[in-house]
């Protein structure tokens, strides 16, 4: 196998693929301020294989088109849809975020949790702006800074796996220059991390291992998860996601 099929052997088995938990799906809907009984259109991008498409689905009147580039994420979404009898609300659409088949102001929310790092912040929020409708809203995740200087250690560390991370004032501004007024923000706990994700991906290690032969290229990857584990137990203090909430202007 290939480092990329590695990786999704590893992870499509898991309820998250990133940091997360239902709660904080919930907060956010709430944050929102929106009538769940109204017909609502959404587009979940980046979704995996569904922890947030599930909750949206069971808490809104919302048809949800669930985007993920990774088939084998998008089967898993499609059996546990099946299973809690809320297909009828989901339909897959397997493609790049970069290369959405949408139409201009097609969705009342664009929902995105953990995902749009694969794309950039500024992109996928300049790109993303045209498919919302006039006022429609946005709520993303995003890898952020919690204070203004930090150890170097992980200051580098994070400069190579995603230069675009930075204070929430930064995402803001961005969030502003792009054409939408933000309505609110929180951050992720610890537990959405540990144990909602890591602690997980920890548990499937050794199952992933023996399923691949105990190969090289497996024993990498999980000594590359490893260590962005020992990091965050680390320096937690200083970085999580930021769950953002913005309004689209015009």
């Amino acid at each position: 196998m290939t480092d990329y099929q590695l990786l999704i052997d590893l992870h499509k088995d898991a309820e998250r693929q990133g940091p997360g938990g239902n709660p904080e799906t919930k907060l956010a809907l709430d944050l929102l301020g929106i009538d769940k009984t109204a017909p609502l259109k959404i587009a979940d991008i980046g979704c995996g294989t569904g922890a947030s498409t599930l909750v949206l689905a069971e808490q809104l009147n919302a048809q949800i088109t669930a985007v993920d580039f990774l088939p084998d994420f998008l089967e898993v979404l499609e059996t546990r849809a099946k299973q809690k009898e809320l297909s009828e609300k989901i339909s897959t659409l397997c493609c790049s975020m970069e290369n959405l088949p949408f139409n201009d102001a097609e969705f009342d929310v664009i929902w995105s949790e953990g995902a749009i790092y694969n794309i950039g912040f500024e992109k996928g929020i300049k790109d993303w702006h045209r498919y919302l409708k006039p006022g429609g809203l946005l709520v993303v995740s995003e890898i952020t800074w919690l204070t203004n200087f930090r150890p170097l250690e992980i200051q580098k560390y994070w400069e190579v796996e995603y230069p675009e991370i930075d204070l929430a004032s930064a995402k803001f501004a961005l969030l502003e220059e792009h054409g939408y007024s933000p309505i609110s923000y929180f951050i992720l706990p610890e537990y959405c991390w540990l144990e909602n994700y890591y602690q997980p991906m920890q548990a499937r290690f050794q199952d992933f291992l023996k399923r691949n032969n105990h190969s090289e290229n497996a024993h990498s990857i999980v000594e590359m998860e490893t260590r962005e584990i020992e990091l965050y137990e680390q320096y937690k203090a200083y970085y999580s996601y930021g769950v953002y909430i913005a309004r689209k202007l015009n």
